[in-house]
């Protein structure tokens, strides 16, 4: 799990190369489509959320996010609009998204997979498919393959809005900051191992933990505890920040280490939030971008360099927290790379 997470500035790297040029070259017509449904398991379904996020953004086409088992359950048997349904799974195995992308073709909807593996199940059903280059993902525990599923969101967002827009000087921006995400990610690494790993150590004690991120980063909150069930065997709840007022903030103790996730716009809006959660007595990790001075006094901050539309956030947002779970479950005596109660399908 370590070596993958500390791969994922390459791995993403490899990814925007390789999905540039496809998209480049093949002529995916995106501009057709009303409806843009994103579907995925575990993981995957939370780089759909990202994706959505990223696609109302810079597209501003309407679209949703639908867990696969329950994607049938929920669609329109007739949409009555071009719909694109993006499929998103490592393997591309998986029968839950295999049932999701054959719903939608019985729809007569079209099917973009996103996937690591080469001839995948899920990419000969397909319409078209995006191929990661995350390389062989051992561990269980996903890491390496998200950060490069958000990647290939990222880009099919762009192109979307380019087939919409044109190519604007906006458009360039967004795709030069994807560009350098790895050198960003990489620095991101070296800044956030050594906190990670006294925050694993600090906390190593606690079977309790709460997530909170909002915009994109609600599926960074749900990523991270999903890391630390999977990886440290605790209970961990990912919430959007604010909607943890409401219920959820009355399992607070003494001593329940909360984890926030904001970028620099929801400082102000939050400050509230934070302060409410120091008064409860809960220890804060504050994990973002340029902390304000009357903020860090309240809370321990992992601070990260970014420069991203807010939209691509999470990938590097994640990168701490993937580190937080991997140290968790090695100060408990875990082995994280196999949790006794899980499988992968690996293709």
């Amino acid at each position: 799990m370590i070596r993958e997470i500390f791969q994922e500035p390459s791995a993403v790297e490899s990814t925007l190369r390789g999905l540039s040029e496809k998209l480049n070259s093949e002529s995916i017509d995106l501009k057709a489509f009303d409806i843009c449904y994103l579907t995925g398991s575990g993981t995957s379904y939370h780089a759909c959320i990202a994706g959505q996020y990223a696609i109302s953004s810079f597209v501003g086409a309407i679209s949703s996010s639908i867990p696969a088992s329950e994607f049938a359950s929920w669609i329109p048997s007739h949409a009555g609009r071009r719909t694109l349904t993006v499929a998103v799974s490592q393997s591309g195995e998986s029968i839950d998204v295999l049932n999701a992308a054959k719903a939608a073709i019985e729809n007569q909807f079209t099917v973009l997979a996103v996937s690591n593996t080469s001839g995948c199940a899920l990419s000969r059903i397909a319409h078209h498919t995006l191929l990661t280059s995350a390389g062989r993902e051992k561990a269980i525990t996903a890491t390496k393959t998200y950060v490069c599923q958000l990647a290939a969101l990222y880009l099919l967002a762009l192109e979307m809005k380019a087939q919409r827009e044109g190519v604007t000087a906006s458009l360039r921006r967004l795709r030069r900051q994807l560009l350098i995400s790895p050198k960003i990610l990489e620095r991101n690494l070296e800044v956030s191992n050594e906190a990670s790993k006294k925050l694993a150590e600090r906390f190593s004690g606690n079977n309790l933990f709460f997530v909170l991120g909002s915009g994109p980063n609600y599926a960074t909150a749900l990523e991270a505890t999903l890391k630390l069930k999977e990886a440290a065997n605790v209970v961990a709840e990912g919430f959007a920040s604010r909607e943890f007022l409401h219920g959820p903030m009355q399992l607070i103790g003494e001593g329940t280490p909360i984890v926030t996730v904001m970028t620099p716009d929801e400082l102000e809006s939050l400050e509230g939030l934070i302060a409410s959660l120091v008064r409860f007595g809960a220890p804060v990790v504050w994990i973002g971008e340029k902390l304000k001075p009357s903020t860090q006094k309240d809370v321990e901050a992992v601070e990260l360099s970014s420069g991203f539309h807010k939209a691509f956030t999470p990938m590097a947002y994640i990168l701490p927290l993937q580190l937080f779970a991997y140290y968790s479950s090695v100060a408990r005596g875990l082995n994280p790379d196999k949790p006794d109660k899980l499988s992968k399908v690996v293709g």
